[in-house]
C-alpha cells in the first residue's frame, strides 16, 4: 500500500495529479485529450472482444445445425427473413442464389458455381463491414497518441528552460517538476497507443480469420448443393 501511496502521490506530495494540477494548460489539454482518447479505446476494444466472442459462438451453433442433416430448405425457410448473424445471412444468400439459377433453368455446374461465389462473396463483404467499425479509429489512436504526447513533452520543456532562464536558478529542485510535468505526456502517450496498436492487430487478424471461415462455409455449401444436386 506505501509502494502504491508513493508512485501516485511521490515524495512531498509530488505525484502524478500534483503534476497535472501544476502544469501547464497546453500540457493540461493535451493530457486530458489522451485520457479520452484512453477511454474511447477500451470502449471500443471491450465492444469489438464482445462482438467477435458472439459471432463465432453464432457460427459454431449454426454450423452444428448445418451439419445435423436438417433439410436446406427447411432451415432456408426458418431464417430467409430473420438472419440474425453473418453466417445465417450468408447462408440464406447462397440458398437464395441457388432457388433463383434453377428456377431460370441453368444446368452448368461451373456457371451455377460462378454465380453462387459471386453473391456469397459480395454477402462476406457486406456481413463484415460492421465489424470493420472503429477498427480505424484505433489504428489512429495508436499511431497518433506517442506524437501528441511528445509534443505536450516538449511544449513542457519549453516552460521549464523559460523558467529557469527567469529565475536564474539551475537547481534540481527547479528543473525537476517541470521535466516531470513534460515527461508525463510522453508516458501517458504510450501508455494510450501501445494498447491500441495490439488490440488493432489482434482484431484485424481476427477479422480476416472469420471471413476466412465464411468463405469455407461458401465453398461448403456451394459443394453441398451440388452434390445433392447431382445425387438427385
Amino acid at each position: 500500500m506505501e509502494l502504491i501511496s508513493g508512485s501516485l502521490h511521490g515524495p512531498e506530495g509530488v505525484g502524478i495529479w500534483s503534476l497535472f494540477l501544476q502544469a501547464d494548460m497546453v500540457v493540461k489539454l493535451v493530457l486530458i485529450g489522451l485520457a479520452l482518447a484512453s477511454v474511447w479505446c477500451w470502449a471500443v476494444v471491450l465492444q469489438k472482444h464482445l462482438a467477435f466472442k458472439r459471432i463465432h459462438r453464432q457460427a459454431d451453433d449454426f454450423e452444428e445445425l448445418f451439419w445435423s442433416g436438417h433439410p436446406l430448405e427447411q432451415l432456408y425457410g426458418e431464417f430467409a427473413e430473420t438472419a440474425e448473424h453473418p453466417m445465417q445471412a450468408l447462408f440464406v444468400v447462397g440458398m437464395r442464389e441457388w432457388r433463383d439459377l434453377r428456377k431460370r433453368g441453368m444446368s452448368s455446374w461451373e456457371s451455377i458455381s460462378w454465380n453462387m461465389e459471386k453473391a456469397m462473396g459480395v454477402a462476406i463483404a457486406k456481413e463484415t463491414e460492421p465489424l470493420q467499425k472503429h477498427l480505424l479509429s484505433l489504428a489512429t489512436i495508436g499511431s497518433t497518441a506517442p506524437f501528441v504526447g511528445l509534443f505536450g513533452t516538449v511544449w513542457g520543456i519549453m516552460n521549464s528552460f523559460q523558467a529557469i532562464a527567469a529565475s536564474s536558478d539551475t537547481s534540481l529542485a527547479v528543473v525537476a517538476p517541470g521535466i516531470a510535468e513534460a515527461l508525463l505526456a510522453t508516458a501517458l502517450g504510450l501508455f494510450v497507443a501501445i494498447p491500441a496498436v495490439v488490440f488493432y492487430n489482434r482484431f484485424n487478424a481476427g477479422l480476416g480469420d472469420y471471413a476466412g471461415r465464411l468463405e469455407v462455409f461458401c465453398d461448403e455449401l456451394t459443394a453441398f448443393l451440388l452434390r445433392e444436386e447431382d445425387q438427385s
